[in-house]
C-alpha cells in the first residue's frame, strides 16, 4: 500500500471538517457582530431614556451580576462547552476546530 492509499479515505473527512468548521466560525462571527450591534443599540436606547427622567438604571447592580461572565476562567469554560458541542461525535473534529478557528479570524 502506498502512502496516499493510507491516508485517502481521511482526505474527504479532513477536507469536510474544515470546511463545515471554517463556515460555522463565520457564521459565529457573523451572528455576533449582529449582537454586538443590538446590545449597543439597547444602551443606547437605554441612556437616552434614563436621560430624560422615564427609567433609572443601577449600573453598579448591573456590573455586578455580568462581571462574572467575563472571568477568564468563565469564558474558556464557555469556549470549551462549544467546542464540545460542535464536534460531538465527529471524526473530523480536529479539522472542524481548526476551520472554526480560521472562520472566527477571516469572518
Amino acid at each position: 500500500m502506498t502512502d496516499v492509499e493510507l491516508i485517502q479515505p481521511y482526505i474527504g473527512q479532513l477536507t469536510f471538517g474544515g470546511v463545515a468548521g471554517f463556515a460555522t466560525g463565520y457564521a459565529i462571527k457573523t451572528v455576533g457582530r449582529w449582537v454586538a450591534i443590538f446590545l449597543g443599540i439597547i444602551f443606547i436606547v437605554v441612556q437616552v431614556l434614563a436621560s430624560l427622567g422615564y427609567l433609572s438604571v443601577d449600573w453598579t447592580r448591573v456590573q455586578r451580576d455580568v462581571e462574572p461572565y467575563f472571568r477568564n476562567d468563565s469564558l474558556q469554560n464557555i469556549w470549551k462547552s462549544l467546542v464540545a458541542l460542535l464536534t460531538n461525535n465527529l471524526p473530523f473534529g480536529g479539522a472542524f476546530v481548526v476551520g472554526l478557528l480560521l472562520g472566527l479570524r477571516r469572518g
